[in-house]
C-alpha cells in the first residue's frame, strides 16, 4: 500500500499515456520514490518523463528478464502499477501479444503476491467484445466472454488465469474504457479522436467520422464510455489504497456518448462552428468495431469511490486548451 511518502512504487508502462499521467498525479500527492519501466523507442514518449519525478528508469526489456530470472534483484515494493502492454486493438501479431500482455504480466503478480506487494494491472473494456453479454464487472463466468481482437483476448487471458488460481482475490485490475487526454500524441493511430480530431481541425477546418454500417445508429451516432485520464488515474489510485479492493473494476465515466458529441465539444472548445465529414469504415474494421460501450461503475462506487467526474464537455475543454493548444505534458501546467 502507499503508506507514506517514501513508499517505492513500481509502474510499467510509465512513460507511456495512462502511466505517466499517474506518475503525475502521484508527485501531486507527495510520492517520487518512483520507478519507471517503459519501452523507449523511436518515438515521442520520451517527453512524457521530463515534467515527472521519479527516482530510477529501467528498460522493460530488463525488468522483463530479471522478472524472470532474478525478481529479488529488483528489490521491494509496496506498490507495482502494471500498466506496460501493446495497446494496439489492430496489432496482429499473437505470439507477441501473448508474451508482452499475458505472460510477463502472470510473472509480475505471481512475484507480487508472494512478496505481499499490492498488484494493480491494466486490463481492458476490449475483453468485453462487442457487448452483447453485458459489461458486468461482476460477471462471474468469465469464459462467456468473447473479445473482437487479439489484444482484447491478451488481456482477458490474464483476468481468466487471475480467476482461475483465485489471484484475483488479492490483486486488482482495473478495464478502462475510452480513456482520452494529455501524454498521448505518441500512441500514433491508437490516440483518442480527441487528439486525431483536433489536428484534422487545424488542418483542414473540420473533421471525419465513420459511417455507420448497421441500421439502428446513424452516422457519427455510434457511442461509447469516454474516460478523461485525470479521472481514470484517480480511479486507478483508489483501488490501490482501498485495501478491501480486489478483482475487477469497470474504470468509466458511466455514460455514453456519440462520436458526434464529442467532437462538437472540440470546435467548441476552439471556438468554431462544427465542420463534420462521414467516410466509410475501413473493411478490416467493420467485424471488429464496438458500436456501443458503457461502464457500469456501480461496483468502483462501492468500493468507496465518491469522487465527481468530468463532463465531457468540461474534460475536452480543460484537453484542447489547457495541453492540445501549446503541445504541453502532464506537468507543464505552470509553465
Amino acid at each position: 500500500m502507499l503508506k507514506s511518502s517514501e513508499s517505492r512504487i513500481l509502474v510499467t508502462g510509465g512513460a507511456g499515456f495512462i502511466g505517466s499521467a499517474l506518475v503525475w498525479e502521484l508527485n501531486r500527492r507527495g510520492f517520487e520514490n518512483v520507478i519507471i519501466s517503459d519501452k523507449l523507442c523511436s518515438d515521442e514518449k520520451w517527453r512524457n518523463l521530463v515534467p515527472l519525478k521519479f527516482h530510477d528508469y529501467i528498460d522493460g526489456t530488463d525488468l522483463e528478464q530479471q522478472a524472470r530470472s532474478n525478481p529479488d534483484s529488483l528489490g521491494k515494493f509496496d506498490v507495482i502499477f502494471h500498466l506496460g502492454a501493446c495497446s494496439a486493438t489492430t496489432e496482429k501479431n499473437a505470439e507477441y501479444l501473448m508474451r508482452n500482455n499475458y505472460e510477463f504480466t502472470k510473472v509480475l503478480a505471481e512475484w507480487s503476491v508472494a512478496k505481499g506487494t499490492r498488484f494493480v494491472y491494466a486490463s481492458s473494456a476490449a475483453t468485453y467484445g462487442d457487448g452483447s453479454l453485458g459489461m458486468d464487472d461482476e460477471l462471474e463466468d468469465l469464459h462467456r466472454l468473447r473479445p473482437l481482437n487479439m489484444y482484447g483476448y491478451s488481456k482477458h487471458l490474464f483476468d481468466l488465469h487471475a480467476k482461475r488460481t483465485g489471484m484475483d482475490r488479492r490483486i486488482v485490475g482495473m478495464k478502462y474504457f475510452n480513456v482520452y487526454g494529455p501524454n498521448e500524441d505518441h500512441k500514433a493511430d491508437m490516440r483518442s479522436v480527441v487528439h486525431k480530431a483536433y489536428g484534422q481541425i487545424l488542418n483542414t477546418g473540420k473533421v471525419q467520422l465513420f459511417k455507420s454500417d448497421r441500421p439502428d445508429y446513424k452516422d457519427g451516432e455510434q457511442m461509447r464510455d469516454f474516460l478523461y485520464v485525470k479521472d481514470a488515474i484517480k480511479m486507478t489510485l483508489h483501488l490501490a489504497t482501498e485495501p478491501l479492493a480486489s478483482g475487477l473494476y469497470n474504470l468509466g465515466s458511466g455514460e455514453a456518448h456519440t462520436w458526434v458529441q464529442l467532437v462538437t465539444g472540440i470546435f467548441a472548445a476552439l471556438g468554431k462552428e462544427p465542420v463534420i465529414d462521414f467516410v466509410p469504415m475501413p473493411e478490416h474494421l467493420k467485424a471488429k468495431y464496438q458500436y456501443y460501450t458503457c461502464a457500469d461503475i456501480a461496483r468502483l462506487r462501492k468500493s468507496g469511490y465518491a469522487e465527481p467526474l468530468f463532463t465531457l464537455n468540461d474534460a475536452v475543454k480543460d484537453y484542447v486548451q489547457g495541453y492540445l493548444v501549446g503541445d504541453k505534458r502532464l506537468g507543464d501546467e505552470a509553465l
